[in-house]
């Protein structure tokens, strides 16, 4: 459950330097961020659901 969480909060990062760059206009680390948010995101999202699978 601890790699989920470190998993959402790079999650959560990606997403503020998504918001950061858009203000920026720098289309790249837009891009490589918001790629960045999606993989961590479903990897963190994937991790939480084997935990709870493995709890039942």
């Amino acid at each position: 459950m601890v790699l989920a969480i470190m998993l959402f909060a790079v999650t959560l990062l990606c997403l503020w330097a998504v918001v950061r760059e858009v203000k920026r206009k720098n289309l790249f680390a837009v891009a490589f961020s918001f790629v960045c948010a999606l993989v961590f995101g479903f990897f963190s999202i994937a991790t939480i659901v084997k935990e709870l699978k493995d709890m039942i």
